[in-house]
C-alpha cells in the first residue's frame, strides 16, 4: 500500500454548509482548496437536511429585534457556558453571511413588503429566523455547491480521512492528511499548509439519530489524536422531536418550525403537558423539552409506541402548505395526514455543542489546524438554540477559510513519510478474521450510549459505561472480523469508524462525569441542580483537564 500524494494550500474535511464556504473564502483568497468528503459531496453532511431556519437579528418582523438581543439570547440558551467572543462574532455577522448565500442564489421566503420573512423559535425574544418553508437546509447547501462549481473548487468523494499528519518539529504542525479511499481501498496522502476540520458532529453515536449515516464522531478523533484540546463535550442535545414510526424512519427530524408555527405537544391523555414545565411552553429551549417529553413517556403518559402527540391541526391548510411542506411530505410517506391528525413524536439525537476549542477564527490548539461547524465547541454553550447552527456554518466557516488562506501564504509543504507509512500499515493490519463484526461493535456502542450516557444520566450509568466502552476499545476493536475486499469494503470502513466512535464516547463520558451538575442538555438526575460555581468549561487534552470561567460580556457596539 502506497499513498498517493494530492497537494493543496488549504485541506477541508467535510462538503456540508461550513466546509462549502470555508472552501469558498479561500478560493476568493487566490488559494486552492480541496475539498474531501467521506460521502458523496454536499450530500453526507446535515446542512441539507436542516428544516427550520437561520437566525439572524435583521429586526424585519420584530424592529425591537438586535445583536444584542441575540446575544442574550444565546448565552441563556446556553446556560452561559458558551465562548461570548464567539457568540459576539456570530451574532454580529451572521446578516452578512445571509446576504453572501442570496448572492450564492439561495432564496429565503419574504413578506409581502419585500422584506426577509422571520418566523419564531425556542428560546428566543424576538422572531428573527429566516427561513425557506422548511427546507432552509437544502437552499444553504444547493447555493453553496453551485458557487463551489462555479469557481471550480475540486471535490472529492468517498474518501474517509483517517489520520491527521504532523511534522517533526519540537512544536508540532499539521501538514496534511491521510485518506481511505472507498472505492478501492487504497491510501491518499494529502499534503497542504493548512488543515479545516468541518466534518459535522457524532450523532450515530447513538441509535436513534437526526445525523446521516457519516456522522460518528470522525473529526474529534482526528483531533484527540493529533493532540488539539477539546471543550464541552458532555453538551450532547437531544432534538425534543423526531418521528418514531415506522422503524425505518426512527429519528428523523420533525423540525422546531412545526412548534415554531404553533404546534402543540398533548401527552397520551390528550393534556398539552408543557406548561407544566416551562411557562414558554412549546418554544422553550431544546433541553427543556426534550426533558420535558422524556419525563412524560417515562411516567407512563407516552404513547404506545413510546412518544407524544405533536398536533398542527388547528391551523389553516394554506399555512401548513406553505411553511410546512416538507414535513406534509414526510408524514404523507408514512400514511399520516398533518393537516388533520397529529404526529407521534420523541426525542432524537441532534447536535453535540462541545468540539475542539477554537478562537474566532476558527484557530484550533495544534499549529495548522482549523475547525468549523457542529466540529468546533464554544458558539452554543450547554444547549443550542435552535436557527443559530446554519448561522453558524456560515460565519465560522467564512472565518475559517480566511484565516487558513492567510496562514498559508508563508507556509511551505513538508512531509512525514514515516507517519503516512504507519498509517497505511495501520489500515492494512485491520484486515482480520477476528471475532467481532464492526457494525456489531458499533451496534453494541450505540446501546450503551443510548441507555447510559443519553437524555438524563447519573454517576452509576456513567461509570458503567466507561467500563463497557474501555472493554470493546481494549478487547474487541483489536479482534474484528474485516474483509480484504478491494471495491467499496464496508466492513473496513465501518471498522475504521467504530475505533473512531469509541474513542469519542469514552471522551464523552469522561466530561460528563466531570460535570457534577445538570446544565443545558447535560442533566444529571444525581446532580439536578445547575451551580453558580460550574459556569465554566471543560478543557482536555491528552495530557491535561483545565476549567474555564465563562463572563458572557457582550462587546459590539450598538
Amino acid at each position: 500500500m502506497e499513498s498517493e500524494i494530492i497537494q493543496s494550500d488549504v485541506l477541508i474535511v467535510g462538503s456540508g454548509g461550513a466546509g462549502a464556504r470555508a472552501a469558498i473564502e479561500v478560493s476568493k483568497a487566490g488559494k486552492k482548496p480541496i475539498i474531501v468528503s467521506k460521502g458523496l459531496s454536499f450530500r453526507s453532511g446535515c446542512t441539507g437536511m436542516a428544516e427550520g431556519g437561520y437566525n439572524a437579528a435583521f429586526g424585519f418582523v420584530d424592529s425591537d429585534d438586535s445583536k444584542k438581543a441575540h446575544f442574550k439570547d444565546t448565552l441563556k440558551g446556553g446556560s452561559y457556558l458558551n465562548d461570548s467572543r464567539l457568540v459576539n462574532v456570530l451574532v454580529d455577522e451572521a446578516p452578512d453571511r445571509l446576504v453572501d448565500l442570496e448572492n450564492y442564489g439561495a432564496l429565503f421566503d419574504r413578506q409581502e413588503n419585500g422584506k426577509l420573512n422571520q418566523r419564531p423559535f425556542g428560546g428566543q425574544t424576538y422572531r428573527r429566523t429566516c427561513f425557506a418553508g422548511d427546507r432552509t437546509g437544502h437552499e444553504i447547501i444547493t447555493a453553496l455547491k453551485e458557487e463551489v462549481i462555479k469557481r471550480d473548487i475540486e471535490t472529492i468523494d468517498e474518501v474517509m480521512i483517517t489520520k491527521l499528519i504532523l511534522n517533526n518539529d519540537d512544536f508540532p504542525k499539521v501538514i496534511g492528511a491521510v485518506g481511505f479511499n472507498l472505492k478501492d481501498s487504497s491510501t491518499i496522502f494529502f499534503q497542504a499548509k493548512e488543515v479545516i476540520l468541518a466534518t459535522g458532529g457524532s450523532g450515530q453515536l447513538y441509535p436513534i439519530t437526526s445525523n446521516t449515516f457519516q456522522k460518528n464522531g470522525d473529526g474529534y478523533a482526528l483531533a484527540w489524536d493529533a493532540g488539539a484540546d477539546l471543550v464541552d463535550m458532555e453538551q450532547i442535545q437531544f432534538h425534543p422531536t423526531g418521528m418514531i414510526k415506522p422503524k425505518s424512519r426512527a429519528g428523523v427530524l420533525v423540525t422546531e418550525a412545526v412548534r415554531g408555527e404553533g404546534g402543540k405537544l398533548f401527552n397520551k391523555n390528550h393534556e398539552r403537558f408543557m406548561f407544566n414545565y416551562d411557562d414558554r411552553g412549546e418554544l422553550a429551549t431544546r433541553d427543556v423539552v426534550a426533558r420535558s417529553i422524556y419525563n412524560e413517556i417515562r411516567e407512563g403518559r407516552g404513547t404506545e409506541d413510546g412518544g407524544v402527540y405533536l398536533d398542527i391541526s388547528h391551523l389553516d391548510d394554506d399555512v401548513i402548505d406553505e411553511k410546512l411542506e416538507t414535513m406534509v411530505e414526510q408524514f404523507a410517506d408514512v400514511g399520516v395526514d398533518i393537516k388533520n391528525e397529529p404526529m407521534e413524536v420523541a426525542p432524537t439525537a441532534h447536535h453535540c455543542m462541545g468540539g475542539l476549542f477554537i478562537d474566532v477564527n476558527g484557530k484550533s490548539t495544534i499549529e495548522g489546524l482549523y475547525a468549523c461547524g457542529e466540529v468546533s465547541g464554544g458558539v452554543h454553550g450547554a444547549n443550542r438554540l435552535g436557527g443559530n447552527a446554519l448561522a453558524e456554518t456560515q460565519v465560522f466557516g467564512k472565518r475559517a477559510g480566511k484565516a487558513a488562506s492567510i496562514a498559508s501564504e508563508i507556509e511551505k509543504f513538508e512531509r512525514n513519510d514515516k507517519s503516512v507509512e504507519e498509517e497505511e500499515q495501520r489500515i492494512k493490519n485491520l484486515i482480520n478474521d477476528g471475532e467481532y463484526k464492526p457494525a456489531e461493535i458499533k451496534k453494541e456502542i450505540q446501546t450503551i450510549m443510548w441507555e447510559n450516557v443519553s437524555i438524563i444520566r447519573n454517576e452509576t450509568h456513567l461509570r458503567l459505561a466507561l467500563k463497557k466502552l474501555l472493554d470493546i476499545k481494549n478487547n474487541k476493536l483489536n479482534n474484528m472480523r474485516i474483509s480484504s475486499d478491494k471495491t467499496y469494503n464496508k466492513d473496513l470502513q465501518e471498522g475504521l469508524e467504530v475505533i473512531n466512535m469509541c474513542e469519542v464516547a469514552i471522551l464523552i463520558v469522561k466530561f460528563a462525569t466531570i460535570r457534577r451538575e445538570s446544565r443545558g442538555a447535560h442533566y444529571r438526575e444525581d446532580f439536578p441542580e445547575t451551580y453558580d460555581g460550574w459556569d465554566k468549561s471543560i478543557l482536555m487534552g491528552k495530557s491535561k483537564v483545565k476549567f474555564l470561567k465563562r463572563d458572557g460580556k457582550f462587546t459590539l457596539d450598538e
